[in-house]
């Protein structure tokens, strides 16, 4: 499992987490897309574009791989912002390549790009 040095573990100042410190040893847990409904509190909004503005200033338009980085933080994001860019796409894997899609992410999080 790749360990993205340099990426922010959590959000500051809380426990939201956007990486993992080892692998799971019970199986990687795939990624899923997960619906945002509008009723979501204002801290998961909030969270989610933290987590986008730093996967852009980490990887910007460029192909990354999963690697430590959270499943369930990266579930909020996947299938909308955040796209495989592989295909075939194994979502339970710690090597697949992801890429910010990135008019869907400034439509979605425009202050993460300021």
């Amino acid at each position: 499992m790749l360990k993205h040095r340099g990426f922010p573990g959590r959000m500051p100042g809380t426990d939201f987490q956007f990486t993992i410190r080892r692998p799971n040893p019970k199986g990687v847990t795939p990624l899923i897309r997960r619906e945002r409904f509008r009723d979501r509190k204002n801290v998961d909004r909030r969270v989610d574009a933290v987590f986008m503005q730093a996967l852009w200033e980490h990887f910007g338009d460029q192909p990354f791989e999963r690697g430590n980085l959270d499943a369930g933080r990266l579930s909020w994001l996947f299938g909308r912002e955040v796209i495989p860019a592989e295909d075939p796409f194994d979502p339970e894997s710690y090597e697949a390549l992801l890429v910010i899609d990135e008019s869907a992410a400034r439509a979605a999080f425009p202050e993460a790009f300021n």
